[in-house]
C-alpha cells in the first residue's frame, strides 16, 4: 500500500517529502490511566487523516516516512531557551501552540497554528510576530474555540466576591453550630449582582460571550470596542462607549478582552501594553472589580497597586502566563509583576497562570482537532483558514470559522439554512405580524379582547423565534 493511500482523495500528500510539525502544548488535559494528560483523542484524529503521532522530538528529519504528516508532541517546553533550541533551525514546518510564548528566533517555515483566539504569544519572525504581518510563513489561530470557558471563569472570577456575602465564613460558623438566623444573619447584608455595571473592553468571541453572560446576571453591559462594531453593540442591547475612560466611568467590574495588538519591531513593546492604567481605573466605582482573563501586559501593574491600596479596586482577578527554568528555579513571564504586589494585597489579588480557558479540556481537544485540519489544508490545498495578518501569495484565504453560536452571523449561515427552515422562520413571524398588526390596529382600550385571547399565543412565537435564531446561529453582529 502507498503512504497515505486510505486518504489520498481528501489530503494528497507530496509522496517525495515529510512534513514535521511540533506540538508544543498540552492538547488534551483530562488524565489518561497512567495518571498524565492524555493527548488520545488528537492521536487519533491525525492517525484518521493519514499523519503519524510522535511522543517526543524529532531526531533525524531525513528518516521520516515520506508522503506523511509527522506531529512531535512536546508539551512539556515552555523557556525561551528551550524552545530556540528546539525549534530554533527550522527543523519543523510548522507548530501548534496554546500558551507557550513562542520567540522571534524559533523557525517554522510553513505555518503556525494558535489554540484559542489572540496570537500574542505567536512570536516567531516567520511569520512576523502575533501579528502575522511581515513573514512569509502562515499564521493563523482556531477563534472562539476557549469562548465560553473563557467567559465563565470570568464570571466565575466575579462571582467570588459580587454579591459579598462571606460564604466562607458564614459555613464555618454553621458548620460548628455557632449562627442564629433570627439574630445575627442582619449582619451580613449585601447587594446582588443584579443592577451593577459590568465594562467589558473588546468586542470579539470573548468579549461578547462575557456580555451575553453579564446581561443574563441583569448587569448592566458597556463596551468599548471599535467604532465599526457600535451598531451591532447596540443592537444586541449593550451601551457602547467609544472611549475608554468612558466605559470605565461608574463601573462595578471590569473585564479586558482585547490581546496585545502590534509589537512595535523597535521597542518590542505591544500596543495594548498598560492599557488599564490610572486614568481608567480611577473611573470605576470605589469598590471595583477587575478582571484580566486576556494578557498580563494589559495591566499597568503600578497603577493597579494605586487603586487596591486606596479601595478603589477591592479584588484584582489576573490570568497571565507564569514560566520557571527547570535548571534555576528563575521565574518569567508576563505574572512576574503582579507577584510584588502579592506581600501587600495578598487577600484584594487572585492569580492564575494562563489557566482560566486552558484547563477546560473540550475545549483545548477541539481547537487542537481543528489547528491539525488547518495544517492541512495549508500542506495538501495551499488553502488558509483563521489567518491572522498577511497571507503570503500563493495561498487561497478561507476567511474564518468559529464554533456554532459563537462569532458574527456571516452569509454562510444564512446560506446554509434549509427550506423547512426558511419556511418555520417565515410562519413565525407570519403569525407574529398579524398579532402585532391587530393590536395596531383597535383602539387602547379595546386591545383587552385581543390578549385575552391571543395573548399567550403571541408570546409563545415571540420564545419560539428567539430560539430558532439562537440554534440556528442568526443572532449577533453581521459579516
Amino acid at each position: 500500500m502507498t503512504a497515505n493511500a486510505n486518504t489520498q482523495a481528501t489530503n494528497p500528500i507530496d509522496p517525495q517529502r515529510a512534513y514535521a510539525m511540533l506540538i508544543c502544548d498540552l492538547v488534551g488535559l483530562r488524565f489518561g490511566p497512567d495518571g498524565k494528560p492524555d493527548a488520545g483523542e488528537v492521536r487519533a484524529h491525525i492517525e484518521a487523516k493519514g499523519g503519524r503521532f510522535h511522543a517526543g522530538a524529532l531526531g533525524d528529519k531525513a528518516g521520516l516516512e515520506h508522503g506523511r504528516v509527522h506531529f512531535f508532541y512536546q508539551p512539556d517546553l515552555s523557556t525561551r531557551e528551550e524552545l530556540i533550541e528546539a525549534a530554533g533551525d527550522g527543523r519543523y514546518d510548522a507548530v501548534i501552540a496554546a500558551a507557550t510564548f513562542l520567540p522571534a528566533e524559533t523557525v517554522f517555515p510553513l505555518a503556525g497554528v494558535r489554540i484559542g483566539a489572540g496570537t500574542g504569544n505567536m512570536g516567531s519572525r516567520s511569520w512576523g510576530g502575533g501579528s502575522g504581518e511581515g513573514g512569509t510563513a502562515v499564521l493563523m489561530n482556531t477563534p472562539g474555540i476557549n469562548s465560553r470557558a473563557t467567559a465563565q471563569m470570568v464570571m466565575k472570577a466575579i462571582l467570588k466576591v459580587l454579591p459579598d456575602l462571606p460564604v466562607d465564613t458564614l459555613h464555618e460558623r454553621v458548620a460548628r453550630g455557632a449562627f442564629d438566623t433570627g439574630r445575627e444573619l442582619r449582619d451580613f447584608p449585601t447587594e446582588k449582582l443584579e443592577g451593577k455595571t459590568i465594562a467589558i473592553i473588546g468586542y470579539g468571541n470573548i468579549g461578547r460571550e462575557v456580555a451575553k453572560l453579564a446581561r443574563a446576571f441583569g448587569m448592566r453591559v458597556v463596551i468599548h470596542a471599535r467604532p465599526r462594531h457600535r451598531d451591532w453593540v447596540e443592537a444586541e442591547g449593550f451601551a457602547f462607549a467609544p472611549d475608554l475612560c468612558d466605559a470605565a466611568e461608574g463601573a462595578d467590574v471590569l473585564s479586558v478582552h482585547v490581546g496585545l495588538g502590534k509589537q512595535d519591531a523597535h521597542t518590542g513593546r505591544y500596543v495594548n501594553a498598560g492599557l488599564v492604567g490610572a486614568d481608567v481605573l480611577r473611573r470605576m466605582n470605589s469598590g471595583a472589580v477587575l478582571v484580566n482573563y486576556d494578557r498580563g501586559e494589559l495591566v499597568d501593574v503600578e497603577a493597579l497597586d494605586d487603586a487596591l491600596s486606596s479601595g478603589r479596586i477591592r479584588h484584582a482577578a489576573i490570568d497571565a502566563d507564569l514560566f520557571s527554568d527547570a535548571s534555576t528555579g528563575s521565574l518569567s513571564g508576563p505574572m512576574l509583576p503582579y507577584l510584588d504586589l502579592v506581600g501587600k494585597h495578598a487577600g484584594k489579588l487572585e492569580l492564575l497562570p494562563h489557566a482560566a480557558a486552558d484547563t477546560d479540556h473540550p475545549s483545548r481537544v477541539a481547537g487542537a482537532k481543528q489547528a491539525v485540519d488547518q495544517l492541512f489544508d495549508v500542506i495538501c490545498r495551499k488553502s488558509v483558514t483563521n489567518a491572522k495578518g498577511t497571507v503570503p501569495p500563493g495561498y487561497l484565504s478561507l476567511g474564518a470559522t468559529t464554533p456554532p453560536g459563537i462569532g458574527p452571523v456571516t452569509a454562510d449561515h444564512i446560506l446554509k439554512l434549509t427550506s423547512g427552515e426558511c419556511s418555520e422562520l417565515a410562519d413565525v413571524c407570519d403569525r407574529q405580524s398579524r398579532l402585532w398588526q391587530a393590536l395596531s390596529d383597535v383602539a387602547p382600550a379595546e386591545r383587552g379582547t385581543i390578549v385575552a385571547e391571543q395573548g399567550e399565543e403571541l408570546v409563545r412565537l415571540i420564545d419560539r423565534f428567539c430560539l430558532l435564531a439562537e440554534n440556528l446561529n442568526l443572532r449577533g453582529p453581521y459579516q
